[in-house]
């Protein structure tokens, strides 16, 4: 059973990215503040859950969470300030987007830039120890989905509605085949 939160605060956010082993595409974030009695069922990180589950979860999210935002940073801050530097940009962003102020900052993994007069705690894999976590995963991922199906679209040959700008050998071979877009990521080693 996933825990409420780390410190007991009652406005303690959950902080969780998407996207950042990506080839193309945005990183995304989310913040989420969850009511104390928010328990539904199969609430887990992302990653566990089907894409069918993790809608149905988004809008349970999204309808009962005291506060949430999701926010992003683009393939051009990506490579201007590199991966992990824009996640904590997204993050921050999800942050200062929420309307209501944390008290404290739950964040999945081991590492953080620190949001200025907020204190938090890095939780490695706390997107499946923790619920707010658990719910910013799953909104960072699902609003991300449907950003690179929405590119998916534009650019039908590198096969972003099935792979979602992650490093399949089919999107490599398409951007052999077809070269870049604005939207690759041309920091990373795309082959």
């Amino acid at each position: 059973m996933l825990l409420a939160s780390h410190t007991g605060h009652p406005l303690e956010a959950g902080l969780d990215e998407a996207g950042r082993g990506c080839l193309a595409g945005p990183v995304f974030a989310a913040a989420v503040i969850l009511p104390p009695d928010f328990n539904p069922a199969f609430l887990n990180d992302s990653k566990q859950l089907s894409a069918r589950r993790r809608m149905a979860l988004r809008h349970d999210i999204c309808r009962e969470a005291v506060a949430w935002a999701v926010a992003e940073a683009s393939p051009d801050e990506i490579a201007a300030i590199n991966i992990a530097q824009a996640s904590y940009l997204a993050m921050h962003r999800a942050v200062a987007a929420l309307g209501i102020q944390p008290t404290h900052l739950a964040v999945d993994g081991n590492r953080f830039r620190a949001y200025e007069g907020i204190d938090h705690t890095c939780l490695v894999k706390g997107d499946a120890r923790y619920k707010h976590i658990a719910a910013a995963s799953i909104l960072a991922k699902t609003f991300r989905d449907e950003r690179m199906l929405e590119l998916a679209v534009q650019h039908p040959e590198y096969g972003w509605e099935q792979n979602a700008g992650y490093p399949t050998l089919h999107h490599r071979a398409a951007i052999r085949a077809h070269g870049t877009t604005s939207h690759h990521r041309m920091g990373f080693r795309l082959l």
